[in-house]
């Protein structure tokens, strides 16, 4: 028959190793625990990519690198709707002779039409509706946009060759973004000249011909739009940027630009 000695020293060793057991077991489940937020905390990265480099409305499988760098898509701000890119090389634009908006609108000839009514910012889902804008081309109003697409369905930043919907382009404008458009009719030395433009910093802007507006060139932001009847050259081209560096980024909604 054991001593009560030895029967203490019996029930301090079954003790010890239950508490050995219970803290090999707590270490088990801190390391599944681990393993499970590692595992969320990698779903949720991989997620943010995903919606970070995927376009919105048709474009959502698209990404940057799927389109000539002469475009300079970036489908992070919208998708391309499948439309034609325009990859043609710019005519690098002159020095600016003239970086006062208003100055530089007056020498080109066009009219600056800024700070107008604000027509509303409601999105409809229907893609083929055909919204009526108080302006041409449009610088606000009702638009095309899916809450469950990246980016809403807005246009991405880039140049194209055809034109856009209109009511994806005011989604753009609601991001901040600047939109040179052009007569198809103008010369095609003319319209590298505005490429040029437009490849000199295309972050946050869009270029593409308009063959429904009234104007050889227009550039629109959120309520703000200069218009010029007549393509002057130069002076045109100081006009458009001293509007792109006044007015990007500036709708109500902003997109960050994607810069490099």
């Amino acid at each position: 028959m054991a001593s009560r000695k030895e029967e203490q020293q019996r029930r301090r060793a079954e003790r010890l190793a239950a508490e050995q057991r219970e803290s090999q077991a707590a270490q088990r489940r801190l390391m599944a625990g681990y393993i499970v937020a590692g595992g969320l905390a990698l779903a949720v990265v991989v997620g943010l990519v995903i919606v970070l480099t995927s376009g919105g409305g048709n474009g959502g499988s698209q990404d940057s690198g799927d389109f000539p760098e002469e475009a300079h898509v970036q489908v992070f701000s919208g998708t391309t709707d499948g439309l034609s890119t325009d990859d043609r090389e710019g005519t690098p634009p002159p020095a600016v002779a003239n970086g006062d908006l208003e100055a530089a609108a007056e020498e080109a000839g066009c009219e600056l039409d800024l700070d107008l009514p604000d027509e509303g910012s409601s999105h409809f889902t229907d893609e083929n509706k055909k919204q009526d804008y108080t302006t041409n081309p449009p610088t606000s109003g009702d638009h095309y946009g899916v809450p469950t697409e990246t980016a809403s369905g807005a246009m991405a930043d880039g140049a194209y060759s055809e034109p856009p919907i209109a009511s994806r382009l005011v989604h753009s404008l609601e991001h901040g973004r600047v939109e040179i458009q052009y007569s198809p009719d103008l010369s095609n030395d003319e319209q590298l000249e505005l490429k040029g433009v437009f490849d000199e910093e295309p972050a946050g802007v869009l270029l593409f011909p308009n063959p429904d507006m009234p104007y050889d060139v227009a550039v629109t932001a959120w309520t703000q739009m200069a218009t010029c009847d007549t393509y002057a050259g130069a002076a045109t081209l100081d006009m458009i940027r001293a509007f792109r560096d006044i007015y990007r980024g500036q709708g109500p909604e902003p997109v960050p630009l994607v810069t490099g």
